[in-house]
């Protein structure tokens, strides 16, 4: 199943399936993290791992921490045209961390208008 666009309502189906792909992927939360070294000069990454600020050169790093790269320069084999590699990396560690939030959230208020609409009260400011 592949989610609607944006600018439709979310049903309850893709709101499962983004709960069961956020439950499926390697837990959070996710940090950037940039390193440098000859086999990836400049790597922009997600990682399990938060970022130290020194820009570790492998192998002073496990490859296993990775999660996904935006940008490999060296071999260029990572890269967006665009060039918002530090931009992609932040939204991918940030939805993985807020992904689950926003499901529960979501459930959270339809219960509240199924409650409200249960009571007959119905829900303020609609028709």
């Amino acid at each position: 199943m592949t989610i609607a666009p944006a600018g439709r309502p979310l049903s309850d189906d893709e709101l499962a399936v983004i709960d069961e792909l956020s439950l499926a992927a390697t837990p959070g939360p996710w940090f950037v993290r940039v390193l440098d070294d000859e086999h990836a000069m400049s790597l922009v990454a997600v990682s399990v791992v938060a970022d130290d600020g020194r820009g570790a050169r492998w192998p002073d790093f496990d490859a296993r921490e990775i999660v996904a790269a935006t940008l490999v320069q060296q071999p260029r084999y990572v890269d967006v045209g665009d060039e918002r590699w530090d931009e992609n990396a932040a939204f991918i560690a940030m939805a993985r961390n807020a992904v689950p939030r926003l499901v529960t959230e979501v459930r959270r208020l339809r219960a509240c208008r199924t409650d409200g609409e249960a009571a007959g009260g119905g829900l303020a400011g609609t028709a």
